[in-house]
């Protein structure tokens, strides 16, 4: 054996016999490729959150998350405070990778096909309208009525978690319509945010995103591939975007849906160039095939495959910890519980969300759409429960709705979490009871 197959065949430190390999190592990895992990991890934020401001260090919470930053060059300056860099920096992170997600699905997953995107279409869109109708036939008028769009959204994360419970007692079908049916979701999220949250317009600033998007697409026609070029451009997208008046996250989602989802080198091109290797290539030689090989790989499966765990792990989990943080005072508790606010949210994601789910997926059957098979109806309304978590964008569009006015958006939050843990163990009984085993090999990838 030579010297360079003894070195690829060396065990790693992670499958080595070290006690810390064994017991700390090798259990993290496990932790962190299950389904649930970033859903747990967002659990322990929100109760760190939860803890900290209800403690008697509470008000150092507020103080912190106002902190303000500053980043000056020359006679330009930014000012955020850290709420505002992890709502409207960090979080455009997480949606950029939505965006990947969204494109990918529109590109070669089960929205590429107008047949396979109708019905999961369909399913998302009563899924948010009934939603909103509810909340706003509670509160149709004041300050209150803008919070309508809060439980339109689902949690791809705990949702998918959730389901991920059970499972192979849930058919592998269910999980990929849930997951097809919260990207539509999100797209509809994305366009409300847009849409209704968004303050202060300025068609200056929005036009020069507008051109900072058209300097990415000339970017890529004139196949440009550095990393860094699009990083600098797209902080640009960003800032202009942030300036506009337009909800900064809209520029990362837009970034994320230019992205290319097709590989710019076929995979059979890609196999000649490592049949095509000589035995005594140089390293310049072998970096440039890898260079070769990678680009058989779309740009959006590379990407999300590197943001993913960073926004999984880390950014949401830092943005429950700085938005989740709710004064659980009798008094405070006592004006939610009596508040239609905290009510029609838990109504509309606990009931309006399956509800919506369901009664649009009956109607769209009736003309000629069709269930996925191995789907029974009481899973089906199961998946409507899963949908109802609305926990992390649910929260994202509080912050906007009632911005400058903290009491509204604690009863939000607080009907968000509620509705949430209804919504999330309600789903767990319904699956459970309504289990069905799928032996096809065919769904299991």
């Amino acid at each position: 054996m030579s010297g360079f197959d003894r070195f690829i065949q060396r065990p790693t430190f992670v499958s080595s016999e070290n006690t810390l390999a064994r017991f700390v190592a090798r259990p993290v990895l496990r932790f962190i490729q299950r389904e649930i992990a970033s859903g747990v991890l967002l659990l322990i934020a929100t109760a760190a959150a939860l803890i900290w401001v209800n403690s008697p260090w509470g008000a150092s919470y507020g103080d912190f998350w106002h902190t303000e930053l500053e980043l000056v060059v020359g006679s330009w300056e930014l000012h955020l405070s850290l709420a505002h860099f992890v709502n409207d920096g960090l979080m455009a992170l997480f949606f950029f990778v939505v965006g990947l997600e969204i494109k990918r699905e529109l590109t070669t997953g089960d929205l590429s096909g107008p047949k396979d995107a109708a019905l999961p279409a369909i399913a998302a869109l009563g899924g948010m309208v009934v939603p909103a109708l509810i909340f706003f036939a509670l509160n149709s008028s004041g300050d209150a009525s803008a919070g309508w769009g809060i439980p339109m959204a689902t949690d791809i994360a705990f949702a998918v978690g959730i389901v991920a419970l059970l499972g192979n007692r849930v058919s592998p079908r269910l999980k990929l319509f849930l997951l097809t049916l919260a990207i539509v979701d999100d797209i509809g999220a994305i366009v409300v945010i847009a849409i209704f949250y968004s303050q202060g317009f300025s068609l200056t600033w929005f036009l020069l995103a507008v051109a900072g998007l058209l300097v990415v697409r000339a970017l890529q026609v004139a196949r440009v591939w550095a990393v860094l070029i699009y990083a600098i451009v797209g902080l640009f997208v960003w800032y202009a975007t942030l300036r506009s008046g337009v909800h900064a996250t809209i520029a990362g989602v837009a970034l994320g849906l230019m992205t290319p989802a097709r590989p710019l080198l076929p995979k059979r091109d890609a196999q000649a160039v490592v049949d095509c290797i000589p035995d005594d290539a140089s390293v310049d030689e072998i970096r440039h095939a890898a260079f070769l090989v990678q680009e058989s790989v779309p740009v959006t499966v590379r990407i999300e495959n590197w943001l993913h765990p960073f926004t999984a792990y880390v950014i949401i989990p830092i943005f429950a910890l700085a938005n989740a943080g709710i004064e659980l005072s009798t008094g405070v508790v006592s004006d939610a519980v009596s508040s239609n606010v905290m009510w029609g949210i838990i109504l509309a994601l606990v009931i309006g969300k399956p509800l919506g789910i369901t009664l649009f997926t009956w109607v769209a059957t009736k003309f000629g759409l069709e269930l996925p098979p191995g789907i029974n109806w009481g899973q089906y309304i199961g998946m409507g429960l899963a949908a109802g978590i609305g926990f992390t964008v649910a929260i994202f569009v509080s912050g906007l709705a009632y911005d400058g006015f903290p009491v509204l958006d604690d009863q939000a939050k607080i009907g968000i979490l509620l509705a949430s843990f209804v919504a999330g163990i309600l789903c767990v009984i319904v699956l459970a009871v309504n289990a069905v085993v799928d032996d096809d090999p065919d769904t299991h990838s």
